[in-house]
């Protein structure tokens, strides 16, 4: 059996030439992944409309449409959030600017946005000068566990799909409450582990979801919930919205089976770097984790006292 501790780095080993990584090179290592998968990203998951690097909501029994179903999932958080228009947002690991630019284009807020890869800030802000909201954002390249915010600064702290990224999470939630007003909120989405002890095969569909996506761990929706705890967050809530992924796991299912001959012949003619490869295999291995229930989806929402 293998077993999943907080607050550990479990990715391969192999794909940093046997090392260890600190802080500063985790990050560096996360944002390669993204920066090299920029455009898979773009042409096999979301478009330059939603620019959303995250699965959709959907609860609909209509058929499945993905980029709506990225969309929705904006709306989802927005409203469990409770956010208001005249709210000023942080959004943590902001991606190349999807959640940023839908929030200040459909709701007017203001909303800054920070990632720890330059190119992907660059691109963001090109985002939302098409957009036509350059003027509503802004996009800085920082670590969410360590911003250069002054206390207090936010209404909201926004963590879609990237708390995940913290080594230990709890820095980040430290961090949140730090920058966030009093009375201020937190909107966290994430997957979240069903179990800590897995076989041989539920143990390399795991690692292959953390080296396809730059995460070191994942973390349990107990634990989460007494890290919220532990920093003082109040009327914490945690929405199960694992029914309304599914449809979206499903569909990153379908796309991987589809792409595998250009995958495969691609890697072999060297076109394919080892971040982009690992990226592909998660469309694979992710379906494991959910349909074997080892995962589950939630959105968490808590208020700063």
């Amino acid at each position: 059996m293998y077993t999943l501790e907080p607050n550990q780095d479990y990715r391969d080993q192999s794909l940093r030439d046997n090392a260890e990584l600190s802080s500063t090179e985790l990050q560096a290592d996360a944002a390669k992944h993204y920066d090299d998968c920029y455009n898979d990203y773009l042409v096999a998951w979301c478009n330059r409309d939603n620019l959303a690097l995250h699965y959709g909501y959907w609860d609909e029994a209509k058929p499945y449409d993905q980029h709506q179903a990225l969309l929705n999932k904006n709306q989802v958080l927005y409203e469990k959030a409770g956010i208001q228009a005249s709210d000023k947002v942080l959004d943590a690991g902001c991606g190349i600017g999807g959640s940023t630019i839908w929030m200040a284009k459909q709701h007017g807020n203001r909303v800054t946005g920070i990632t720890i890869s330059a190119k992907q800030a660059d691109y963001a802000r090109q985002h939302a000068k098409r957009h036509g909201v350059a003027e509503l954002v802004d996009f800085e390249v920082a670590d969410f566990c360590a911003t250069p915010f002054p206390d207090a600064s936010f209404d909201v702290v926004w963590a879609l799909e990237s708390s995940c990224h913290a080594l230990k999470k709890g820095d980040f939630l430290r961090e949140a409450w730090r920058v966030l007003k009093p009375g201020g909120r937190i909107v966290v989405c994430d997957g979240f582990v069903l179990q800590r002890q897995f076989n041989e095969q539920q143990w390399q569909a795991v690692v292959t979801c953390l080296n396809g996506w730059a995460v070191p761990n994942l973390c349990a929706r107990d634990e989460f919930t007494g890290l919220l705890e532990q920093q003082s967050f109040q009327t914490i809530v945690c929405h199960d919205i694992t029914t309304q992924t599914q449809a979206s796991v499903e569909h990153m299912f379908k796309v991987a089976k589809r792409l595998k001959p250009v995958q495969t012949i691609s890697q072999w003619l060297g076109l394919r770097s080892k971040a982009q490869t690992a990226n592909y295999l998660v469309g694979l291995a992710q379906h494991q984790l959910f349909t074997e229930k080892l995962t589950e989806y939630c959105i968490f929402t808590a208020q700063k006292a």
